[in-house]
C-alpha cells in the first residue's frame, strides 16, 4: 500500500494542474432538486433528476465508468459514458478521489446487474477533497480520531449518521409530546450571577462591560420557577448545562437536559409524565414496549418500579442510613472510597451509586429521598426528613430527577442557610429567586431529563460521546518533529 504523504503529495500536485488548467474545483451553487433516498423509492425508468453529494466509489471500464455517489439520505450508483459527457468531464471524472463532492444531472435506469443507477448527463465539480478518507475506522486509537475529527466519522460511518439523526427525531418528538400537553417552550439565561439549581462546580466568565463575575448555568431552575410565579403554568426548556466536573463515559461538562415545571402538580404528575412520554419513545423508536441495552432486554411496559431510598440502601448494605449519626464510619468499614472532603450527601451518594445503582436494570423510580439531598423538594407529608422526590435509573444509570417543589419562602430560605452554613461564607444565596416565592408560586412539580442518556439508552450507545456530535476532549498530545 501507497504511504499516505506520498497519496497526499500527489493529490496536492493533482490540485496544482486543475489550478493551472483554470479548473474551477470549487464550484458555486447547485441545489439539489431530488435526494437519493427518494431518487430510490420513487425509482421511474428514464425520469430526470438532479442530485448531490460525495463521491465514495470510482469504477472504469474503458469509454464508460460507474461511481457511487452519497448523500445525507443514501447512496446511489452513477454511470459516464464519454460520449454523452464529453471527452474533457469524462477524463476529469476519472481524476476524480474519493471524497469530491459533485452535483450532478441525468436520467435513472436499471443496470444490466439489476441495480438501479443514473445515467449522467452533465455533473460539476463542487468541492475537491484534500485529505484522505479511511476505509473503516478500527482499533482504539482510532476511535479517539472519530471523536476529533466527528466530520470525518460522520462521512464514513453510516451508523454514527444514523445515531445522530434519531438523536434529532427523539428531541422533534420530546417537544411534539410536551406541545400536545399544553406546557410552553421558554429559553432562560445561560450566563448567571449566581449559580443555583443544582449542586455542581460552575464555570467561571466574566463580563468586561458590566465589570462582573458571572458563571455558565448548572441548571435553569430557578429561572423556570420564577416563571410559574409569574403566571405561565406549564413551562419547558431543553437546555444546555455546564459543570466543571469530571469527564466519564456518562458525562460530559457540557451537557443537554429537558427541565418542564407544571402548576399545582406534584411528584407523581412528574411520574406520570415521565413514564408515558420515555414508553412513548421506546414504541416509536423499537416498535414496542421493549428495548435491548447492550446485553440486556429491557421493559418499559407501565407502571414501573417502585422502590424507597433508604430501604434500598439497608437491604444492599445491611445497614439503617436513616438518622444514622455514623454515616462516614459505615461507608468506610463497607471499604466505599472517600474524599475527606466529602459530607453526609456525598458520602450517601457513593454508597447508593456503589450498592443499589449496579442493581438498577429495568426502569425504576427511586422515592423518599432525603431531605438533606433534596434542598429544594417538599417534605413528604408526615415526615421532616424525607421529601417528595424520585430519581429514574434505567441499565444501572440515572436518567431523571422530579420533586414536588418546594413552594415555601420560609423554609426554603432556612435550607439555603443551611447549605451556605455546610458549603462555607462563598455560598451565596438567589435572594431574587426568594423574593419571586414570597410573591407566591403555585404548588408544582418539576421534572428533569437526561437527553443525552436518555440518548444513549433508545439508540443501545455506551458512551456518552456517541451522542454528543463534539465532546469534550483532553487537549491532543502533539508529536514532536525530529531534531535535525
Amino acid at each position: 500500500m501507497e504511504p499516505i504523504n506520498e497519496i497526499l503529495k500527489e493529490r496536492l500536485e493533482k490540485i496544482k494542474s486543475f489550478r493551472d488548467k483554470q479548473l474551477d474545483i470549487y464550484g458555486g451553487r447547485f441545489l439539489p432538486v431530488d435526494s437519493i433516498a427518494d431518487t430510490l423509492n420513487h425509482f421511474e425508468e428514464g425520469k430526470k433528476v438532479r442530485l448531490a453529494g460525495r463521491l465514495m466509489a470510482i469504477r472504469g471500464h474503458g469509454k464508460s465508468s460507474f461511481g457511487d455517489l452519497k448523500d445525507q439520505t443514501g447512496r446511489v450508483q452513477i454511470y459516464l459514458k464519454l460520449d454523452v459527457v464529453g471527452e474533457e468531464k469524462y477524463h476529469l471524472f476519472q481524476k476524480l478521489d474519493l471524497g469530491d463532492i459533485l452535483g450532478v444531472e441525468g436520467t435513472l435506469f436499471t443496470s444490466k446487474m439489476g441495480e438501479k443507477s443514473v445515467k449522467i448527463e452533465s455533473y460539476q465539480l463542487l468541492s475537491k477533497i484534500v485529505q484522505i478518507l479511511p476505509e473503516k475506522w478500527h482499533g482504539l486509537k482510532d476511535v479517539e480520531i472519530r471523536y476529533r475529527r466527528r466530520y470525518v466519522d460522520l462521512i464514513v460511518n453510516d451508523d454514527v449518521r444514523k445515531t445522530f439523526k434519531l438523536r434529532s427525531d427523539i428531541i422533534r418528538s420530546i417537544r411534539r409530546f410536551l406541545d400536545a400537553k399544553g406546557f410552553m417552550e421558554v429559553e432562560t439565561p445561560m450566563m448567571q450571577q449566581i449559580p443555583g439549581g443544582a449542586k455542581a462546580e460552575p464555570f467561571k466568565t466574566h463580563h468586561r462591560a458590566l465589570h462582573l463575575d458571572l458563571y455558565l448555568r448548572v441548571a435553569p431552575e430557578l429561572y423556570l420557577k420564577r416563571l410559574l410565579v409569574g403566571g405561565f403554568e406549564k413551562v419547558y426548556e431543553i437546555n444546555r448545562n455546564f459543570r466543571n466536573e469530571g469527564i466519564s463515559i456518562k458525562h460530559n461538562p457540557e451537557f443537554t437536559m429537558l427541565e418542564l415545571y407544571q402548576s399545582y402538580a406534584d411528584m407523581t404528575d412528574m411520574m406520570n409524565i415521565t413514564e408515558e412520554m420515555i414508553s412513548g419513545l421506546v414504541k416509536e423508536i423499537h416498535g414496542g414496549e421493549t428495548l435491548t441495552y447492550g446485553d440486556k432486554e429491557l421493559s418499559f411496559a407501565r407502571p414501573w418500579k417502585r422502590i424507597s431510598f433508604y430501604d434500598a440502601l439497608k437491604e444492599k448494605t445491611g445497614v439503617d442510613w436513616r438518622n444514622n449519626p455514623n454515616i462516614r464510619n459505615e461507608a468506610e468499614r463497607l471499604k466505599v472510597k472517600l474524599d475527606a472532603n466529602y459530607d453526609d450527601v456525598d458520602i450517601l451518594n457513593e454508597v447508593f451509586d456503589e450498592y443499589v445503582e449496579p442493581n438498577l436494570v429495568n426502569p425504576t423510580f427511586v422515592v423518599d429521598y432525603p431531605l438533606i439531598m433534596s434542598p429544594l423538594a417538599k417534605r413528604k407529608s408526615g415526615t421532616e426528613d424525607l421529601t417528595e422526590r424520585f430519581e429514574l435509573f434505567v441499565s444501572h444509570m440515572e436518567l431523571a430527577n422530579a420533586f414536588s417543589e418546594l413552594n415555601d419562602p420560609e423554609d426554603q430560605r432556612g435550607r439555603f442557610m443551611k447549605q451556605k452554613e455546610a458549603i462555607g461564607e462563598h455560598k451565596v444565596i438567589d435572594e431574587d429567586f426568594l423574593m419571586a416565592l414570597e410573591y407566591g408560586m403555585p404548588p408544582a412539580g418539576g421534572l428533569g431529563i437526561g437527553i443525552d442518556r436518555l440518548v444513549m439508552l433508545l439508540t443501545n450507545q455506551h458512551s456518552i460521546r456517541d451522542v454528543i456530535l463534539f465532546p469534550q476532549l483532553k487537549p491532543e498530545v502533539q508529536e514532536e518533529e525530529p531534531k535535525a
